[in-house]
Protein backbone atom coordinates (compact mmCIF):
# COMPACT_ATOMS: atom_id res chain seq x y z
CA UNK A 1 0.00 0.00 0.00
CA UNK A 2 1.40 3.52 -0.97
CA UNK A 3 1.85 6.07 1.65
CA UNK A 4 -0.53 8.89 1.76
CA UNK A 5 0.68 12.46 0.71
CA UNK A 6 -0.62 15.49 3.10
CA UNK A 7 -0.64 18.33 3.57
CA UNK A 8 2.76 18.30 5.28
CA UNK A 9 3.87 16.78 2.03
CA UNK A 10 3.02 20.12 0.54
CA UNK A 11 4.33 22.68 3.25
CA UNK A 12 7.84 20.51 2.99
CA UNK A 13 7.47 20.37 -0.96
CA UNK A 14 7.05 24.29 -0.33
CA UNK A 15 9.92 25.18 1.83
CA UNK A 16 12.52 22.59 -0.60
CA UNK A 17 11.60 24.64 -3.90
CA UNK A 18 11.39 27.86 -2.62
CA UNK A 19 13.88 30.46 -4.49
CA UNK A 20 13.80 27.83 -7.23
CA UNK A 21 10.31 28.34 -8.74
CA UNK A 22 7.63 31.62 -9.40
CA UNK A 23 4.73 32.26 -6.92
CA UNK A 24 2.95 33.15 -10.04
CA UNK A 25 0.20 35.41 -10.29
CA UNK A 26 -3.96 35.35 -9.73
CA UNK A 27 -5.57 37.53 -11.53
CA UNK A 28 -9.50 38.75 -11.89
CA UNK A 29 -11.12 37.98 -15.31
CA UNK A 30 -13.94 40.60 -15.53
CA UNK A 31 -14.88 39.13 -18.84
CA UNK A 32 -15.31 35.20 -17.94
CA UNK A 33 -16.76 36.94 -13.77
CA UNK A 34 -19.78 38.46 -16.71
CA UNK A 35 -20.30 35.64 -18.54
CA UNK A 36 -20.69 32.79 -15.95
CA UNK A 37 -22.26 35.16 -13.01
CA UNK A 38 -19.22 34.12 -10.46
CA UNK A 39 -15.92 36.01 -9.75
CA UNK A 40 -13.16 34.28 -11.45
CA UNK A 41 -9.72 34.12 -11.52
CA UNK A 42 -6.77 32.68 -13.68
CA UNK A 43 -4.04 31.14 -11.69
CA UNK A 44 -1.47 31.97 -14.42
CA UNK A 45 1.15 28.79 -13.96
CA UNK A 46 1.73 29.73 -17.80
CA UNK A 47 4.25 32.43 -16.92
CA UNK A 48 6.45 29.74 -14.29
CA UNK A 49 9.94 29.63 -14.99
CA UNK A 50 9.31 27.07 -17.67
CA UNK A 51 5.90 27.88 -18.89
CA UNK A 52 3.99 25.21 -16.95
CA UNK A 53 3.33 24.32 -13.55
CA UNK A 54 5.59 20.90 -14.11
CA UNK A 55 8.83 22.42 -12.84
CA UNK A 56 6.83 22.86 -9.31
CA UNK A 57 7.08 18.83 -8.83
CA UNK A 58 9.95 18.29 -11.02
CA UNK A 59 12.27 20.49 -8.95
CA UNK A 60 10.73 19.07 -5.48
CA UNK A 61 11.57 15.62 -7.17
CA UNK A 62 15.18 16.57 -8.44
CA UNK A 63 15.60 18.07 -4.81
CA UNK A 64 14.58 14.90 -3.00
CA UNK A 65 16.78 12.91 -4.76
CA UNK A 66 20.14 10.47 -2.80
CA UNK A 67 23.47 11.76 -3.97
CA UNK A 68 23.51 8.38 -5.56
CA UNK A 69 20.70 9.27 -7.66
CA UNK A 70 22.03 12.55 -8.45
CA UNK A 71 25.32 10.98 -9.50
CA UNK A 72 23.52 8.72 -12.01
CA UNK A 73 20.97 10.76 -13.29
CA UNK A 74 17.75 11.35 -14.16
CA UNK A 75 14.98 9.75 -17.04
CA UNK A 76 11.34 10.94 -17.58
CA UNK A 77 8.61 10.68 -20.47
CA UNK A 78 6.98 13.81 -21.50
CA UNK A 79 4.92 15.69 -23.90
CA UNK A 80 6.73 18.27 -23.01
CA UNK A 81 6.12 20.37 -20.26
CA UNK A 82 6.79 17.86 -17.69
CA UNK A 83 10.27 17.27 -19.86
CA UNK A 84 10.93 20.96 -19.85
CA UNK A 85 10.50 21.45 -16.08
CA UNK A 86 12.86 18.03 -15.19
CA UNK A 87 15.32 19.55 -17.73
CA UNK A 88 15.75 22.57 -15.88
CA UNK A 89 15.34 21.30 -12.71
CA UNK A 90 17.72 19.03 -13.29
CA UNK A 91 20.07 21.37 -14.67
CA UNK A 92 20.34 23.48 -11.61
CA UNK A 93 20.89 20.94 -9.84
CA UNK A 94 23.40 19.88 -11.96
CA UNK A 95 22.19 16.18 -12.90
CA UNK A 96 22.04 15.00 -15.85
CA UNK A 97 19.02 14.47 -17.52
CA UNK A 98 17.09 11.85 -20.71
CA UNK A 99 13.93 13.05 -21.92
CA UNK A 100 12.19 10.10 -23.84
CA UNK A 101 9.77 11.67 -26.04
CA UNK A 102 7.19 9.82 -28.85
CA UNK A 103 6.75 11.42 -31.90
CA UNK A 104 3.55 13.20 -31.42
CA UNK A 105 5.04 15.66 -29.49
CA UNK A 106 5.10 19.06 -31.13
CA UNK A 107 8.60 20.35 -31.94
CA UNK A 108 7.89 23.65 -30.33
CA UNK A 109 8.03 21.42 -26.79
CA UNK A 110 11.04 19.35 -27.91
CA UNK A 111 12.80 22.17 -28.59
CA UNK A 112 12.03 23.73 -25.11
CA UNK A 113 13.65 20.68 -23.63
CA UNK A 114 16.57 21.00 -25.44
CA UNK A 115 17.00 24.73 -24.52
CA UNK A 116 17.34 23.48 -21.08
CA UNK A 117 20.55 21.26 -21.67
CA UNK A 118 18.58 17.97 -21.38
CA UNK A 119 18.82 15.20 -23.85
CA UNK A 120 15.97 13.81 -26.33
CA UNK A 121 15.30 10.57 -27.40
CA UNK A 122 12.26 10.32 -29.84
CA UNK A 123 10.43 6.59 -29.56
CA UNK A 124 7.53 5.52 -31.14
CA UNK A 125 4.18 6.87 -31.52
CA UNK A 126 2.63 6.74 -28.28
CA UNK A 127 3.76 7.27 -24.49
CA UNK A 128 4.23 3.92 -24.00
CA UNK A 129 6.66 3.42 -26.75
CA UNK A 130 8.86 5.93 -25.22
CA UNK A 131 8.34 4.38 -21.76
CA UNK A 132 10.08 1.28 -23.16
CA UNK A 133 13.33 3.69 -23.62
CA UNK A 134 12.98 4.58 -19.94
CA UNK A 135 12.24 1.52 -18.54
CA UNK A 136 15.40 -0.03 -20.41
CA UNK A 137 18.12 3.41 -18.79
CA UNK A 138 16.54 2.72 -15.27
CA UNK A 139 17.56 -1.10 -15.76
CA UNK A 140 21.45 0.61 -16.89
CA UNK A 141 21.11 2.99 -13.37
CA UNK A 142 19.66 5.81 -14.11
CA UNK A 143 16.40 6.92 -11.81
CA UNK A 144 13.20 7.51 -13.19
CA UNK A 145 10.68 10.52 -12.32
CA UNK A 146 7.35 10.21 -14.01
CA UNK A 147 5.58 12.84 -15.00
CA UNK A 148 2.59 12.53 -12.33
CA UNK A 149 2.40 9.09 -10.49
CA UNK A 150 4.56 10.18 -7.85
CA UNK A 151 4.99 11.26 -4.54
CA UNK A 152 7.37 14.22 -5.04
CA UNK A 153 6.20 15.12 -8.15
CA UNK A 154 2.63 15.59 -6.40
CA UNK A 155 3.79 17.28 -3.50
CA UNK A 156 5.25 19.69 -5.25
CA UNK A 157 2.46 20.56 -7.92
CA UNK A 158 0.17 20.72 -4.65
CA UNK A 159 2.11 23.97 -3.65
CA UNK A 160 0.37 25.65 -6.65
CA UNK A 161 -3.18 25.06 -4.09
CA UNK A 162 -1.04 26.57 -0.88
CA UNK A 163 -0.53 29.74 -2.84
CA UNK A 164 -3.99 30.41 -4.71
CA UNK A 165 -5.86 30.12 -1.04
CA UNK A 166 -3.47 32.90 0.38
CA UNK A 167 -4.46 34.68 -2.39
CA UNK A 168 -7.88 33.73 -2.33
CA UNK A 169 -8.97 32.35 0.79
CA UNK A 170 -12.82 32.45 0.05
CA UNK A 171 -12.31 30.33 -3.03
CA UNK A 172 -15.18 27.80 -3.72
CA UNK A 173 -14.85 26.01 -6.85
CA UNK A 174 -11.17 25.43 -8.51
CA UNK A 175 -11.23 24.13 -12.08
CA UNK A 176 -8.34 22.14 -12.65
CA UNK A 177 -6.59 20.47 -16.30
CA UNK A 178 -6.94 17.01 -16.10
CA UNK A 179 -4.61 13.83 -17.40
CA UNK A 180 -2.67 11.42 -15.14
CA UNK A 181 -3.85 13.62 -12.44
CA UNK A 182 -0.56 14.88 -11.12
CA UNK A 183 -1.57 17.94 -10.67
CA UNK A 184 -5.40 17.63 -9.79
CA UNK A 185 -4.34 15.00 -6.89
CA UNK A 186 -2.31 17.75 -5.16
CA UNK A 187 -4.49 20.48 -5.69
CA UNK A 188 -7.36 18.22 -4.15
CA UNK A 189 -5.53 17.29 -1.66
CA UNK A 190 -4.44 20.94 -0.63
CA UNK A 191 -7.76 22.34 -1.12
CA UNK A 192 -9.85 19.31 0.95
CA UNK A 193 -7.36 19.13 4.26
CA UNK A 194 -7.99 22.84 4.26
CA UNK A 195 -12.03 23.28 3.39
CA UNK A 196 -13.55 20.42 1.97
CA UNK A 197 -16.73 22.44 0.98
CA UNK A 198 -14.00 23.77 -1.92
CA UNK A 199 -15.36 22.32 -4.82
CA UNK A 200 -12.81 20.89 -7.18
CA UNK A 201 -13.59 20.30 -10.89
CA UNK A 202 -11.22 18.32 -13.38
CA UNK A 203 -11.88 19.65 -17.40
CA UNK A 204 -9.97 17.35 -19.78
CA UNK A 205 -10.17 17.14 -23.31
CA UNK A 206 -13.01 14.82 -24.81
CA UNK A 207 -10.53 12.69 -27.35
CA UNK A 208 -8.38 10.17 -25.69
CA UNK A 209 -9.39 11.36 -21.72
CA UNK A 210 -8.05 8.74 -19.94
CA UNK A 211 -8.45 9.39 -16.43
CA UNK A 212 -12.53 10.07 -17.37
CA UNK A 213 -12.68 6.91 -19.06
CA UNK A 214 -10.99 5.17 -15.75
CA UNK A 215 -12.95 6.62 -12.80
CA UNK A 216 -16.27 5.58 -14.95
CA UNK A 217 -14.63 1.96 -15.12
CA UNK A 218 -13.50 2.04 -11.54
CA UNK A 219 -9.97 1.18 -12.06
CA UNK A 220 -7.10 2.53 -14.11
CA UNK A 221 -7.57 1.52 -18.41
CA UNK A 222 -6.31 1.88 -21.16
CA UNK A 223 -7.51 4.78 -23.50
CA UNK A 224 -6.18 5.29 -27.16
CA UNK A 225 -3.96 8.35 -27.18
CA UNK A 226 -5.50 10.86 -29.96
CA UNK A 227 -4.39 13.75 -31.24
CA UNK A 228 -5.60 17.10 -29.84
CA UNK A 229 -4.88 20.89 -29.20
CA UNK A 230 -4.60 19.89 -25.08
CA UNK A 231 -1.53 17.50 -26.44
CA UNK A 232 -0.34 17.97 -22.79
CA UNK A 233 -3.19 16.15 -21.16
CA UNK A 234 -3.33 12.99 -24.03
CA UNK A 235 -1.61 9.67 -22.35
CA UNK A 236 -2.70 6.84 -20.07
CA UNK A 237 -2.41 6.99 -16.28
CA UNK A 238 -0.84 3.76 -16.03
CA UNK A 239 -2.43 0.57 -15.37
CA UNK A 240 -0.47 0.42 -12.22
CA UNK A 241 -1.13 3.42 -11.28
CA UNK A 242 0.18 4.51 -7.48
CA UNK A 243 -1.10 7.54 -6.59
CA UNK A 244 -3.13 9.59 -8.74
CA UNK A 245 -6.10 7.56 -9.64
CA UNK A 246 -7.46 6.34 -6.48
CA UNK A 247 -6.64 10.73 -5.37
CA UNK A 248 -8.51 11.74 -7.92
CA UNK A 249 -11.66 9.70 -7.52
CA UNK A 250 -11.31 10.29 -3.81
CA UNK A 251 -10.93 13.79 -3.57
CA UNK A 252 -11.95 15.65 -6.90
CA UNK A 253 -15.90 16.62 -7.02
CA UNK A 254 -16.56 16.18 -10.82
CA UNK A 255 -14.78 15.61 -14.11
CA UNK A 256 -16.07 17.52 -17.34
CA UNK A 257 -15.08 17.61 -20.70
CA UNK A 258 -14.56 19.84 -23.67
CA UNK A 259 -14.16 19.52 -27.15
CA UNK A 260 -11.83 20.71 -29.52
CA UNK A 261 -14.01 23.96 -31.02
CA UNK A 262 -14.06 24.61 -27.73
CA UNK A 263 -10.78 24.70 -26.71
CA UNK A 264 -9.84 26.79 -29.59
CA UNK A 265 -12.31 28.89 -28.44
CA UNK A 266 -11.09 29.55 -24.90
CA UNK A 267 -7.89 30.20 -26.84
CA UNK A 268 -9.10 32.61 -28.49
CA UNK A 269 -10.53 34.16 -25.37
CA UNK A 270 -7.53 34.25 -23.98
CA UNK A 271 -5.46 36.15 -26.14
CA UNK A 272 -8.57 38.93 -27.11
CA UNK A 273 -9.87 39.01 -23.85
CA UNK A 274 -7.26 37.98 -20.94
CA UNK A 275 -4.65 39.22 -23.13
CA UNK A 276 -3.05 35.91 -22.63
CA UNK A 277 -0.89 33.26 -24.95
CA UNK A 278 -1.20 29.90 -23.43
CA UNK A 279 -1.35 26.68 -24.80
CA UNK A 280 -4.40 23.95 -25.11
CA UNK A 281 -3.68 22.11 -21.92
CA UNK A 282 -3.95 25.34 -20.01
CA UNK A 283 -7.20 26.26 -22.16
CA UNK A 284 -9.32 24.29 -20.77
CA UNK A 285 -10.51 25.16 -17.61
CA UNK A 286 -11.60 28.77 -19.39
CA UNK A 287 -13.50 26.25 -22.49
CA UNK A 288 -15.47 24.30 -19.67
CA UNK A 289 -16.75 27.96 -17.93
CA UNK A 290 -17.38 29.61 -22.02
CA UNK A 291 -19.30 26.59 -22.75
CA UNK A 292 -21.65 26.07 -19.65
CA UNK A 293 -20.31 22.81 -18.33
CA UNK A 294 -19.86 24.63 -14.51
CA UNK A 295 -23.17 25.89 -12.97
CA UNK A 296 -22.77 28.40 -10.29
CA UNK A 297 -18.76 28.35 -10.25
CA UNK A 298 -19.54 31.41 -7.36
CA UNK A 299 -15.99 32.57 -6.26
CA UNK A 300 -13.85 30.46 -8.87
CA UNK A 301 -10.36 29.83 -9.63
CA UNK A 302 -9.00 28.38 -13.39
CA UNK A 303 -5.98 26.95 -12.66
CA UNK A 304 -3.98 28.03 -16.47
CA UNK A 305 -1.86 24.92 -16.48
CA UNK A 306 1.07 26.37 -19.11
CA UNK A 307 1.50 28.59 -22.16
CA UNK A 308 3.96 26.16 -24.44
CA UNK A 309 2.28 26.35 -28.25
CA UNK A 310 3.86 26.89 -31.17
CA UNK A 311 3.33 30.01 -32.46
CA UNK A 312 2.43 29.28 -35.91
CA UNK A 313 -0.97 26.83 -34.52
CA UNK A 314 -1.61 29.57 -32.04
CA UNK A 315 -1.58 32.42 -35.00
CA UNK A 316 -3.79 29.95 -36.95
CA UNK A 317 -6.14 29.30 -33.90
CA UNK A 318 -6.51 33.43 -33.05
CA UNK A 319 -7.21 33.89 -36.82
CA UNK A 320 -10.06 31.87 -36.59
CA UNK A 321 -9.11 28.94 -38.98
CA UNK A 322 -9.74 25.40 -39.08
CA UNK A 323 -6.95 23.18 -37.40
CA UNK A 324 -6.51 19.89 -38.13
CA UNK A 325 -5.56 18.29 -35.09
CA UNK A 326 -3.77 15.09 -36.23
CA UNK A 327 -1.34 17.11 -38.18
CA UNK A 328 -0.60 19.59 -35.60
CA UNK A 329 -0.91 18.38 -32.07
CA UNK A 330 0.32 15.06 -29.86
CA UNK A 331 -0.40 13.39 -27.10
CA UNK A 332 1.28 11.65 -23.56
CA UNK A 333 -0.51 12.60 -20.34
CA UNK A 334 1.78 15.14 -18.66
CA UNK A 335 -0.72 16.92 -15.89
Amino acid sequence: MTEKITLQDSYQARARIAGRVRQTAMVPSPALSARCGGAVSLKLESSQITGSFKLRGATNAVLSLSEEQRAAGVVGVSTGNHGRGLAYAAAQAGVRCIICMSELVPQNKVEGIKSHGAEVRITGRSQDDAQVEVDRLVAEGMTMLPPFDHRDIIAGQSTVALEMLEQAPDLETVLVPLSGGGLISGVAMVMKAVNPAIRVIGVSMARGAAMHASLQAGKPVRVKELPTLADSLGGGIGLDNAYTFEMTKALVDDVVLVSEAEIAAAIRHAYFEERLVIEGSGSVGIAALLAGRVEHPGRCAVLVSGQNIGMDLHKRIIDGEDVDVAAEAGGGGDA
